[in-house]
């Protein structure tokens, strides 16, 4: 509200009380001039405002939320109506723990059935073997650039924690220090608070299959967390054990940019007169069903972590419970046996490199493809004659990819898989396209 604007609003009044009194037709052409300069001034101001707000967005969430303001977009807070309030916390962690139960025991069946002979993993010759003593000032730097959000679990407030970082700074230092001494993650770390968030407006409220558990973990446990991650992506990126291909969690790389090098691929296809196959897979609770000794295995052979920065991680990922919270009513905890923890810092790090495998089969199967976390983009390019046999050669790939999976006990879901076709409009009109290919058990239809 600038004073240009508030004069503006002085004068269209004014115009209005004239018109209002004489009724002529000169003022109240007067008045819509006024109000049409009002509102001019007005569209100005909150185009600046938002503008400003936009480029000082200091994360993705705080971008949404002004897109979602500006769109007016409200966030769903429906709860099903068809169990007892006292009822659904319980409710639904008894449905969060299941799914995961069921689709971790599905898998085990699968695998004993799965004839896939996956590669040994090559040993590197660079070694993680403990993490680095950290500094006060190294804990400070992380806590005052950390979100101030306050979880249910936290001892005070993360507000009050700024306010007396300088007292409690060398405690959480100590603590940070022996932790990476011993080799173990603190016990009361290791609890999540779970809330249930309905995935999408226009889903019924009343199947718990649409909502999906949002996990909130203490404030100091992501402290922790980051100053691992500080050094594992440090220890990462000088060994180039990262693969180039998957864009998360890294500096420099994004949704933004993962799309860019997808769309660039397909222009360039189009340029040279070619038709792209595009397949988007999709998993089922990806982060939810990982296997600890797998990934352990992995983590040491693949990557070379070792020695107490092994034994920090497992102890990291055993051990932990969530309890469901729904408008203040808790559910009973429960035992995570798989996967890494949700709302975490380092869970989606250890999924990316959980998953580095996968790109030697799309090697082998000649299929490019880009990463963004569990979201993968398969593509290959070919002349329209030749069509066929790249949708059939796509298919062999998909079909090892969901071997290797199974035996790694994540859950490809056939059904929630995307394909398009990419082409020119001459291409689309020539009569020779297929409708859908096959995806694993189901027959899916070419995206339009």
């Amino acid at each position: 509200m600038s004073e240009e604007l508030r004069a503006a609003k002085r004068e269209r009044r004014k115009a209005e009380r004239r018109w209002l009194s004489t009724g002529l037709t000169v003022h109240k052409q007067v008045y819509n001039a006024a109000k049409r300069h009002v509102t001019r001034l007005v569209q100005a101001a909150k185009t600046s405002f938002f503008s400003t707000k936009i480029m000082e967005s200091k994360s993705s969430k705080q971008l949404f939320n002004i897109t979602n303001q500006l769109a007016s977009r409200k966030k769903p807070s429906a709860l099903p109506t068809v169990y007892p309030p006292v009822q659904l916390p319980q409710r639904f962690a008894d449905f969060f723990l299941s799914k995961v139960q069921t689709i971790r025991h599905n898998l085990d069946n699968q695998a004993q059935l799965v004839c896939f002979g996956e590669s040994e993993e090559q040993s590197v010759a660079c070694s993680l073997s403990s993490f680095r003593p950290v500094s006060e000032d190294d804990v400070r730097k992380m806590i005052l650039k950390s979100s101030p959000k306050s979880c249910e679990l936290d001892p005070m407030p993360t507000s009050l924690l700024f306010e007396c970082i300088d007292e409690v700074v060398p405690a959480i230092t100590h603590v940070v220090n022996e932790s990476f001494l011993s080799g173990t993650f603190p016990s009361m770390f290791k609890t999540a608070i779970v809330k249930p968030l309905l995935k999408k407006p226009s889903l019924d409220q009343d199947d718990l299959k649409n909502y999906r558990p949002v996990s909130n973990l203490s404030f100091l446990s992501k402290v922790a967390e980051k100053l691992v991650l500080s050094q594992l992506s440090e220890y990462l990126n000088a060994n180039q054990l990262f693969s180039p291909v998957q864009s998360a969690y890294r500096p420099n790389h994004s949704t933004e940019t993962a799309l860019v090098k997808i769309v660039n691929d397909l222009l360039l296809a189009l340029d040279d007169g070619k038709v792209s196959v595009l397949t988007l897979l999709d998993l089922s609770a990806a982060f939810d069903t990982i296997d600890h000794n797998i990934l352990l295995h992995r983590l040491e052979h693949a990557f070379g972590i070792t020695g107490t920065a092994l034994s920090w991680i497992r102890s990291y990922l055993s051990d932990r419970d969530q309890t469901v919270v729904v408008n203040g009513l808790k559910s009973e905890p429960f035992r995570l046996l798989y996967g890494v923890p949700q709302g975490s810092v380092l869970g989606p790090i250890l999924f990316v490199l959980y998953t580095k495998p996968l790109d030697d089969i799309f090697d082998r199967h000649s299929v490019c493809h880009h990463s963004f976390a569990d979201d993968t983009q398969m593509r290959n390019s070919s002349s329209l004659d030749q069509l066929d046999t790249t949708i059939s050669a796509m298919q062999e790939c998909v079909s090892d990819v969901k071997s290797w999976m199974t035996l790694n006990r994540l859950q490809l879901n056939d059904g929630k898989t995307e394909a398009m076709l990419v082409m020119s409009k001459r291409a689309s009109t020539s009569g020779l396209i297929p409708q859908s290919m096959r995806i694993g058990d189901t027959d899916v239809d070419f995206s339009d």
